[in-house]
C-alpha cells in the first residue's frame, strides 16, 4: 500500500476511524509532518483539531541516531539500548534534553497562540502521525495525553512496523496502522511526495479546521457507556492467552470473540465490530486462540478441536471472572471452533454470531448438538462461504439464520458492510441473551 501524500492517507486512514465518530473525540496531530495526516481524519469525522508537540532527542556525535523524546509536563521517554549503545552519560543527556525542552516550549507557545486550548479531560484522545519508526515520538504523545486526563486514548498511522505498533498497545488503549510490516527501512518510502510540512501549512490547517467548542459538559455529554479496560493473560488448555477485555457499566453480557486465520485480537475489523457492541452496552473479549509461535504453524490454525477447547476454556474463565452471561463472535476457522464448542453437553454459551464462518470445519455430528441460537452471516458475493453456510444450516436443530449482506465480499471491506454485520450481531445477541437453551429448541428457517 502507497499512500500519494499525507493527506490522501489522512482520508484512508479515516475510513478506518469511522466507529470513533460522534464519541467526544479530539485529534491530535503530531507536529509538524502528523497534522496534514490528522487535519483529514478531522475533517471526515467532523472533530476538532489540535497540534501536539514532541521533540526528539539525538546523539549528538550522531544526529541520526535517536535516544528519547520529551513532551509537555515533564514526560520524557528513553532509549535504554540506544543510550548504553551510544555509552551517553548521564550529564551529555542532560544537556540534550534542556535543549529539546526549550525547543518545545517555543514550539507550543508558537501553535497556541491565539487559539484556544482543547482540553483532552474526559475524552478520548485521537493521536495522529505520518508513521512509525521507532515509537518514541508516538509514545511520548501517548504518555503526554494520558497525563491531561484523557479518558481513552487511539493512535493512528498509516504504516508502521509489527514489533513498534506491538509495545505501543501498553501505552495507548487502541492501535489502528493500516499498513503492519515486519521489516521497515523509512516512513517516506510508502508515500510518492514525503517532502517536509512547512509551518505555514500547519497553521492554515489549524485555522481551516476550527470551530466552536461544544457548550454542555463534556463528560456529561458523551452518549456511550463508561468503559472498563485491561489487559489479560488468561488460562486456557495448558497455555495462557492474551486478550482484551473491555466492560460498558451493567453489561448484560459478554462477546467472546474468536477470531479466523490471519487475524487477531489487534485486528482492525475485530477492534470495529468490538467498539460497536460495546456502544451498544455489550462487554467483549478479544484474544488469540493461538499463541505467537503456534501461530506459524498451519496445522495450528485449522486445528479446530484445540481451537474449540481453548475457547471453552476461555468462556468458563470469562464467566466466572465477570459473573456474566457469555455469547460468542466468530469469524472464519474462529466462528468453526465456537460451534463445536457450543456442540458440548454443558456448554453454556448463550448465543453465536458467525461472520464469514467456516462450519465445514466442524466435526460432522457437531452442528446436530448446537443448542445456542445461532446467526450465520456472509456476503452475498461470497459465493464458496455462502453455500458451505447453507450445508451447515441444513443440518443444525438449533434456532438458527442465515443473512447475506447484500454486495460484501468475504472480509466486508465494502462501504456499509462492516457496520450491518455489527448491527446483526447486536441485535441477535440482545434478543437472545434472556433466553436459556432448552433440549428441545425452536427451529427458524433460514
Amino acid at each position: 500500500m502507497l499512500f500519494d501524500d499525507r493527506r490522501q492517507a489522512g482520508r484512508q486512514l479515516a475510513w478506518h476511524l469511522e466507529f470513533l465518530r460522534g464519541h467526544n473525540v479530539v485529534v491530535l496531530g503530531l507536529a509538524r509532518n502528523g497534522v496534514p495526516v490528522a487535519y483529514e481524519v478531522a475533517q471526515e469525522l467532523g472533530a476538532p483539531l489540535s497540534v501536539l508537540v514532541v521533540r526528539t532527542m539525538r546523539v549528538p556525535w550522531q544526529p541520526e541516531w535517536k535516544f528519547g523524546a520529551v513532551g509537555e509536563n515533564g514526560v520524557r521517554v528513553l532509549d535504554d539500548a540506544v543510550v548504553r549503545e551510544a555509552g551517553l552519560s548521564p550529564a551529555e543527556q542532560r544537556v540534550v534534553e534542556r535543549r529539546a525542552r526549550a525547543e518545545l516550549a517555543w514550539w507550543v507557545r508558537h501553535y497556541s497562540a491565539g487559539r484556544q486550548a482543547l482540553p483532552l479531560a474526559g475524552r478520548r484522545a485521537l493521536i495522529v502521525d505520518d508513521g512509525l519508526a521507532t515509537g518514541l515520538t508516538a509514545e511520548t504523545a501517548c504518555r503526554v495525553a494520558r497525563g491531561q486526563g484523557a479518558a481513552e486514548i487511539v493512535l493512528a498511522v498509516p504504516v508502521g512496523p509489527a514489533a513498534v505498533v506491538t509495545d505501543l498497545h501498553d501505552v495507548a488503549d487502541d492501535v489502528i496502522c493500516l499498513q503492519t510490516l515486519l521489516h521497515m527501512d523509512s516512513v517516506g518510502a510508502w508515500y510518492h511526495h514525503f517532502g517536509q510540512t512547512s509551518d505555514a501549512e500547519v497553521a492554515d490547517l489549524l485555522v481551516r479546521a476550527a470551530h466552536p467548542m461544544p457548550a454542555v459538559p463534556l463528560v456529561a455529554a458523551a452518549p456511550s457507556p463508561r468503559l472498563w479496560r485491561r489487559q489479560v493473560q488468561l488460562p486456557a488448555a495448558g497455555v495462557r492467552l492474551a486478550a482484551r477485555l473491555t466492560l460498558p457499566d451493567e453489561a448484560p453480557a459478554v462477546v467472546a470473540f474468536a477470531h479466523g486465520s490471519g487475524s487477531g485480537r489487534h485486528g482492525r475489523h475485530n477492534r470495529y465490530l468490538a467498539d460497536a457492541l460495546n456502544r451498544s452496552g455489550l462487554g467483549t473479549l478479544l484474544l488469540d486462540l493461538l499463541t505467537e509461535d503456534e501461530e506459524h504453524d498451519r496445522g495450528n490454525v485449522f486445528d479446530v478441536l484445540l481451537l474449540a477447547r481453548r475457547l471453552r476454556a476461555a468462556t468458563d474463565w470469562l464467566r466466572h471472572e465477570t459473573g456474566l452471561p457469555v455469547v460468542c463472535f466468530g469469524r472464519g476457522t474462529g466462528a468453526a471452533a465456537a460451534l463445536e464448542a457450543a456442540s458440548a453437553p454443558d456448554a453454556d454459551i448463550r448465543a453465536i454470531v458467525s461472520r464469514g464462518g467456516r462450519p465445514d470445519l466442524v466435526t460432522p455430528t457437531a452442528l446436530a448438538r448446537v443448542r445456542a441460537p445461532t446467526l450465520l452471516i456472509v456476503g452475498s458475493r461470497d459465493a464458496t462461504v455462502v453455500e458451505l453456510n447453507r450445508r451447515a444450516a441444513d443440518r443444525m436443530h438449533c434456532e438458527h439464520r442465515l443473512v447475506a449482506v447484500p454486495g460484501a465480499t468475504d472480509l466486508f471491506t465494502e462501504p456499509g458492510a462492516l457496520a450491518k454485520v455489527a448491527e446483526l450481531a447486536g441485535d441477535w445477541f440482545t434478543a437472545h441473551l434472556a433466553e436459556t437453551p432448552t433440549e428441545t429448541p425452536l427451529r427458524r428457517s433460514a
